[in-house]
């Protein structure tokens, strides 16, 4: 079993940083994707990023790339997301989430097994 804990939410002014923290444990580094997920009122769960425990090969939504960067330190089990340039419509609960390298490549919600409780990411303009 995979646990996943997210850390590093808050609330900061438009064009503002973040970094999330995602400490992963468990049965994960037998090739894993770890992805980051948001949601906002009324809108459904979408992928942000991710990355491949073995390879560390990146994706991005078009809505952030350039702007969010993830990366994984393996001696720390833990994956982050550097959030730049940060604007309103990036409000929003942001989730990590893990699936089997295999499942992972379109970050769809449903191919993902495992699931934090999530960190609330406030953009004020």
């Amino acid at each position: 079993r995979v646990h996943l804990m997210e850390s590093g939410g808050g609330s900061v002014q438009s064009g503002g940083s973040l970094r999330l923290s995602c400490s992963v444990s468990g049965d994960i580094y037998t090739a894993y994707c770890l992805a980051w997920f948001r949601q906002s009122a009324g809108k459904e769960r979408e992928g942000v990023a991710r990355i491949y425990t073995v390879g560390a090969l990146t994706a991005y939504a078009d809505s952030v790339k350039g702007r969010f960067t993830m990366s994984q330190d393996n001696a720390k089990n833990t994956v982050y997301l550097q959030m730049n340039s940060l604007k309103p419509e990036d409000t929003a609960t942001y989730y990590c989430a893990a699936a089997q390298a295999s499942k992972g490549r379109t970050m769809q919600p449903t191919d993902f097994d495992y699931w934090g409780q999530g960190t609330q990411v406030t953009v004020s303009s």
